[in-house]
């Protein structure tokens, strides 16, 4: 829910930035913008998608609106045609400079990292779901029937079993789950530093709430090198072929989902960032559970407290 979350607040950036500096183009680009971010999201929970092919697909498809409305507006729009060639002439004319190489580097750095810590929290849920599930062998549930009800049979129904005696039949209950100990505590290792990763001008928060601001240094550049584009598109395209048929204006409601963005702003608490933080310091208290799983049990329910007369499977003893 935080990454959608966090997907939904940088496509209204990007949305926004159009709206505002670039309002003629608006209404077209944010078809191509909604898709790269539905693109961002299908990477990001797993989907066999390409970092660079999506990026590039973005640039590709910016390029004929930039170029109608931008490097060489006119009254009408250039044909369907007309676009399909500026589009794939996009990565030989290069217009926006190196932003589209600039934004895959940045892209990859992120997401993959966030893409492998969605992955690695599954593994870890579809572990603690497996071994929620424990079915105890013959002489586990002997050895428990032993351990707790025996006593009942000499009226002695009060009497907990003692810590050793509990300690022994529980830890040999539980040998297969404390198999899992020593990689369960690489997990939580793995997390950790994988967390680290997810950090600083590379975290995927950085990365997408600023690719609005790659997007507009990108409009900039071609703005810029408007005569020189037009030159190379006439070499390669020929000159515009136009249709009689005006781009709407900006069509983003700037006020969609405010309340839903508004929990997650850049000051909030609830960033990413911090949520990742709170999780992994919570996840640490963790590290020993399945190895000290027998200890909790036998003290915290199952055995009689120091100095209390207790059972020990034969008698009633201290």
């Amino acid at each position: 829910e935080t990454f959608e979350m966090l997907i939904r607040l940088a496509e209204n950036y990007t949305s926004t930035l159009f709206c505002s500096a670039y309002r003629s183009m608006a209404a077209e680009a944010a078809v191509h913008v909604q898709e790269f971010f539905t693109d961002v999201g299908l990477f990001l929970f797993g989907t066999d998608v390409s970092t660079e092919e999506f990026v590039n697909r973005f640039f590709d498809t910016l390029f004929p609106i930039v170029y109608n409305h931008v490097i060489n507006p006119g009254l009408t729009d250039i044909s369907l045609e007309y676009a399909e060639c500026l589009r794939v002439a996009r990565r030989d004319i290069r217009p926006f400079g190196n932003i589209p190489r600039k934004a895959i580097g940045q892209m990859g750095r992120s997401l993959l990292p966030s893409r492998t810590f969605l992955q690695a929290l599954n593994l870890g849920i579809e572990v603690i779901n497996t071994t929620d599930h424990l079915h105890v062998s013959k002489d586990c549930s002997r050895a428990l029937l032993r351990m707790q009800y025996c006593p009942h049979c000499q009226g002695l129904t009060l009497s907990k079993p003692c810590m050793g005696y509990c300690l022994n039949i529980i830890r040999g209950c539980l040998a297969d789950i404390a198999e899992v100990d020593l990689h369960w505590r690489g997990y939580i290792k793995s997390l950790e530093e994988l967390s680290g990763a997810l950090s600083g001008a590379h975290s995927i928060e950085h990365v997408l709430l600023n690719f609005h601001a790659l997007v507009h240094d990108a409009l900039v550049q071609a703005q810029i090198n408007g005569p020189e584009l037009s030159g190379q598109v006439n070499k390669i395209c020929g000159p515009p072929v136009r249709k009689p048929k005006q781009s709407p204006g900006c069509s983003f409601d700037q006020n969609k989902d405010n309340q839903g963005l508004k929990m997650f702003s850049r000051d909030s608490e609830e960033t990413f960032a911090n949520r990742r933080k709170q999780f992994i310091s919570h996840l640490r208290l963790y590290r020993a559970f399945y190895g000290s799983l027998a200890d909790q049990l036998c003290g915290n329910e199952l055995a009689a407290a120091d100095g209390l007369p207790c059972w020990n499977g034969e008698d009633v003893v201290r």
